[in-house]
């Protein structure tokens, strides 16, 4: 039997380009999310939200979070009036920017209290950046709501 080496060499060609475009089809339809649209614009921003950092870690009782049967519940210092605190809060869902929530702060008792049903199942990167007073402030970290505290 008879190699034919041009018939060869042709379809070695045919099959590489043929895997090529499959490759940059399945990229181009690759979801990516950013995890801000104006990322230019948030990153000059970024030595604000350091010092902010700085002084929310400077507090004497920090600001903390937990989930409960109601929701998710954001605990404020105690050393500001309900009424000093405002800002909102972010909740960034890395797998899926459709996920993504945000809130206006509303403190009772130095408390807010978000219901589970306003946010989705998933992985979340909290984002608090609030004002007590005359300062602002900035605390993240991660929260796993999960399916079955819906």
């Amino acid at each position: 039997m008879k190699i034919n080496w041009k018939a060869f060499i042709a379809a070695v060609y045919v099959s590489f380009i043929s895997m090529i475009l499959l490759l940059v089809g399945m990229s181009a339809g690759q979801k990516i999310d950013l995890v801000t649209d104006h990322y230019y614009e948030e990153e000059l921003k970024f030595q604000g939200k350091i010092d902010k950092t700085q002084r929310a870690t400077a507090l004497a009782v920090p600001l903390s979070w937990k989930i409960t049967e109601s929701g998710l519940q954001i605990q404020y210092p105690a050393t500001f009036a309900d009424s000093a605190i405002s800002g909102h809060i972010r909740m960034y869902c890395p797998s899926d920017n459709r996920n993504d929530r945000q809130f206006a702060i509303e403190v009772k008792d130095s408390r807010q209290t978000v219901a589970l049903s306003q946010i989705l199942a998933g992985r979340y990167k909290i984002q608090v950046d609030w004002k007590g007073g005359n300062e602002t402030y900035w605390n993240e970290g991660v929260v796993v709501i999960g399916n079955q505290n819906l």
